[in-house]
């Protein structure tokens, strides 16, 4: 089989591979410009992208615009490829960040952990492309019908997350942890009957639990025009987080891995630590500076400060972290290029 080209609207990547947003800080300029570099498509990600700024605990919103723009320019300064972001709607800064990259030009925004119903007016006479990321048709469905009534338009691909992604999910806890939550797969065959029978040609990318190959080919086969990996890419060189943080994947086994609850409201996967052990007994890590990053979270009552647990994760600090991997992350074995993973990818791809 051969890995047609990724079409979204005027956008064409040479590979049907998005490299999936990681925050705080892990996909940045480095990583999303290789990636593009390689064929795929690049994503930068606007979680706390200032972390690394010095007014970042005084100026937090300054730090974080500045520091986005500067990831974004430095992306198409080591690319000709396709640049895009991932901003999360639950960011209490959403509207500001989606300005940043509609003002850099961004080929395409990909927007999750809450529903993007409004981005349409925020990227309104841009070029910018507009992916919202579900994890059901329901979910895709009320997107779509918003868009539709209030903007006249519909989305330029959909992003389909399921249940063994990283990071935040769409799902309920309890389905992640009886395993009773609806598979990637079938939830991209329904949307696709969907999109389909509404005679919609909206490409529809497959993410979450995509490591080989032979899950590219699954995808594809679902109806899927694309997949997004995000897991796959850290240990790599050109990824922006610490050695130590690409080093915790490497090392990781599956009984490692837990579902969490996240300050942003949502359940999340990540590695067990000494933090989330803390986090688990009900011993509440007491927040001393808020940086009033997203909607839901209460200083008062957080188990913990998410911001100051994933800048611990990207920096290294990996006991005090909260680190964010896909349900594969145990298949990592080594650090490698991103060109290295594209190829082995293409020729797993091939060889079925």
């Amino acid at each position: 089989m051969k890995l047609n080209e990724l079409k979204i609207k005027d956008l064409t990547a040479k590979l049907p591979i998005i490299q999936g947003g990681m925050g705080i800080g892990v996909s940045g300029w480095s990583l999303s410009s290789a990636v593009a570099n390689a064929g795929g498509i690049g994503i930068i990600s606007g979680a706390q992208s200032g972390y690394r700024e010095n007014d970042f605990a005084m100026n937090t919103i300054e730090a974080n615009l500045r520091a986005f723009r500067d990831e974004i320019r430095k992306a198409k300064e080591n690319t000709k490829g396709i640049i895009g972001v991932n901003i999360m709607v639950a960011m209490k800064n959403y509207a500001e960040l989606v300005k940043v990259a509609v003002d850099e030009k961004v080929d395409l925004i990909i927007s999750g952990a809450g529903l993007p119903l409004d981005l349409p007016e925020l990227v309104e006479e841009s070029t910018t492309k507009i992916v919202p990321i579900v994890s059901s048709l329901r979910a895709a469905e009320l997107i779509m019908r918003r868009w539709a009534k209030k903007f006249q338009r519909q989305p330029d691909a959909i992003v389909v997350e399921g249940p063994e992604a990283g990071g935040h999910l769409g799902f309920k806890r309890e389905e992640l942890l009886d395993g009773s939550a609806q598979d990637l797969f079938s939830i991209v065959s329904e949307l696709k009957g969907y999109l389909d029978k509404q005679k919609l040609d909206i490409p529809i990318i497959a993410a979450g639990g995509i490591f080989h190959g032979e899950d590219i080919v699954k995808a594809l086969e679902a109806g899927a025009s694309g997949v997004q990996m995000s897991t796959r890419f850290v240990a790599t060189y050109e990824c922006d987080a610490s050695d130590a943080f690409k080093q915790a994947y490497i090392n990781a086994k599956p009984e490692d891995v837990v579902i969490m609850q996240s300050p942003v409201g949502l359940p999340g996967r990540a590695l067990k630590n000494p933090m989330l052990d803390k986090v688990e007994k009900e011993e509440r890590i007491k927040v001393t500076k808020c940086y009033n990053c997203v909607h839901k979270c209460d200083p008062k009552t957080t188990p913990f400060c998410i911001t100051e647990a994933l800048v611990n994760a990207v920096t290294g600090d990996l006991d005090h972290s909260l680190l964010f991997v896909g349900s594969r992350v145990s298949e990592v074995h080594k650090m490698q290029s991103v060109q290295e993973i594209m190829d082995e990818l293409v020729n797993e791809v091939e060889a079925l």
